[in-house]
């Protein structure tokens, strides 16, 4: 297949397809029926134009007939008068429009006859007309319940659609509410442990609290340190007791005073 040839099939099938979406069945059977109503008309206007024609024919028809009978009355008095030539001249008269009222009768005949077939065909269309007529509204109805059902599809399952999101989009909150509470418990856990300062706690005197601690800690420092000093040396050698003293002391004295 040629380029050209591709070219013009694709474009003809995207231009189909956008018919088709352009197309509405309903507006396509509302225009056939007035197409439908308007040869309708038209054939009534021709039945009523013919029937105008024959009932015209007819009132030559009487107008020449009335006319022959009186042609025929003045043959018949000028015969009385003995006026023969006046008779003849009537009676010819009176077979001229004999001829004219044989061909109006063939023509009204022609008339009747095209009148009538034309009636007949007007009600044979008007029977098509309104069987089309029903059935394009059962066709409608049909095709406007059918939209309205793909509608009410098409929104459901926007719907469904629209509530798996919100379902993820509730999954997501979750999992980001335990994650904060998870985070939550871990920093109580290190304010508790004072791993962590609580900032909420912080005030003026947070300055003499922490000297405060800070003067416990060097005298627990101390303390400790001292004792395991004590506990590492040697052991010290015992001091006398002073009631022992006391007592060697006046024997001292008493020596002394023997001596001299």
């Amino acid at each position: 297949m040629s380029l050209m040839k591709r070219i013009s099939l694709i474009f003809r099938s995207k231009a189909n397809k956008a018919l088709d979406r352009a197309e509405d069945p309903r507006e396509t059977l509302d225009y056939s029926y007035q197409r439908q109503l308007d040869l309708l008309s038209k054939v009534r206007r021709g039945v009523a134009d013919v029937a105008t024609s024959r009932k015209r024919v007819e009132l030559q028809v009487n107008q020449l007939q009335q006319q022959s009978d009186k042609l025929q009355a003045q043959a018949e008095k000028a015969l009385a008068m003995d006026r023969e030539d006046l008779a003849r001249e009537a009676l010819t008269r009176k077979s001229g429009v004999a001829g004219q009222i044989t061909d109006l009768k063939a023509q009204h005949a022609q008339l009747q006859a095209e009148e009538e077939k034309l009636t007949l065909a007007q009600q044979r269309l008007q029977a098509k007309v309104e069987s089309f007529r029903t059935r394009k509204e059962t066709i409608k109805a049909t095709y406007t319940a059918a939209q309205a059902q793909t509608s009410i599809n098409e929104a459901m399952s926007g719907i469904g659609e629209e509530m798996g999101d919100v379902g993820m989009a509730i999954q997501r909150a979750e999992d980001k509410t335990a994650q904060m509470q998870a985070r939550a418990g871990a920093i109580d856990e290190l304010i508790a442990s004072g791993a962590l300062d609580d900032a909420s706690s912080l005030n003026a005197g947070d300055d003499i609290a922490r000297e405060l601690e800070a003067m416990g800690s060097q005298s627990d420092v101390e303390s400790e340190l001292a004792r395991l000093k004590a506990k590492s040396a040697p052991e010290a050698i015992e001091a006398p007791d002073e009631g022992s003293i006391l007592e060697a002391e006046p024997h001292k004295h008493s020596t002394e005073g023997g001596a001299s």
